[in-house]
């Protein structure tokens, strides 16, 4: 068993399911469970896929816990017509997988953060990948947990690129500004790799084929569901040439900082306006020599991709 434990935060969509492989296969961190979130689709949904995807993985022994349904702010949430057609309606490219035979955890995904943060500390990475909705409860219902997770690296936000549901906002900071606001300006220090990074690391139907090479079970259904990714992607985002791999590279700069250079700032999200969902410095703290943002700026995709490959190619041989 590795020192570092791992929870991830996901809405699962495909590249959440592809960082569910990534951790699964990294051989330097303990997954000990997921927590689903909304946005990708409902958070049913979310925590049904990611028990298909463990068990797909041969990870069946992962908790996963139901996390909030909804932003801070509604009572209420719909999947948006751009995430069906990326994901699917489904989440994972309309591919079917068996039903898991384990069920979510009873105990809800916000108090098993807490006592996961408590029970590890500084041995505690977490990855957001979706709404910042699940972390911004945890730290109001238990404000120490900020002073002791060892590691959050969250996937979300554009400092220096537009956008992609609006021209500033990043889908996942959008769903919920205002918990976002609360994570951001908290006693949290946190990793941000968005949309500057993620939109320069792609995968290509190259590396998935070889997936279907492998002659697997795991190796063939994987492919199908980025395969799919990948078809919408030439829809939506054609200069690209590829899918963005959001999600999985979060899970890797949390394991290896190296992969990103970065930037420390003082950070706050704009929750209110048309300029709603923007990750931005705050004017009020700029000159704070202390700062509790770490932004990823730029990426060693090539290094970044051939690590990717080699985790995931190796666990879907074995399944």
């Amino acid at each position: 068993m590795a020192k570092r434990k791992m929870i991830l935060d996901l809405d699962t969509g495909i590249d959440d399911a592809m960082a569910i492989a990534y951790a699964v296969g990294a051989p330097d961190v303990d997954l000990i469970g997921i927590i689903s979130s909304y946005g990708n689709v409902v958070v049913e949904q979310a925590a049904h896929n990611s028990l298909q995807i463990l068990a797909l993985l041969g990870a069946q022994d992962v908790p996963v816990y139901v996390g909030d349904p909804h932003s801070s702010t509604t009572e209420h949430f719909d999947v948006m017509a751009i995430s069906q057609q990326i994901h699917g309606e489904n989440g994972i490219g309309e591919v079917e997988l068996p039903e898991p035979a384990r069920q979510p955890e009873t105990q809800s995904g916000v108090d098993f953060l807490i006592e996961a943060a408590h029970q590890y500390g500084a041995d505690l990475t977490l990855v957001p990948t979706g709404p910042l909705t699940n972390l911004a409860a945890a730290l109001a219902k238990s404000p120490d947990i900020a002073h002791e997770i060892g590691n959050v690296t969250i996937m979300g936000g554009a400092l220096t690129v537009p956008g992609n549901v609006s021209h500033y906002a990043e889908a996942n900071i959008n769903q919920d500004a205002e918990a976002a606001n609360a994570v951001f300006t908290s006693d949290l220090h946190l990793t941000m790799v968005g949309l500057d990074v993620t939109l320069r690391t792609l995968l290509t139907k190259k590396e998935t084929s070889q997936w279907r090479d492998l002659k697997t079970t795991a190796g063939e259904k994987f492919t199908d569901i980025v395969d799919y990714y990948i078809a919408a992607y030439d829809i939506t985002s054609p200069d690209l040439h590829g899918c963005a791999l959001h999600d999985p590279l979060a899970v890797g700069v949390s394991l290896d900082p190296s992969f990103v250079t970065t930037l420390g700032l003082n950070m706050y999200v704009q929750d209110n306006g048309e300029d709603y969902g923007r990750t931005i410095g705050d004017p009020a703290r700029l000159a704070d020599p202390d700062t509790n943002i770490t932004v990823a700026l730029t990426v060693d995709k090539d290094r970044y991709l051939k690590t990717f490959m080699s985790y995931l190619t190796a666990l879907f041989k074995q399944h």
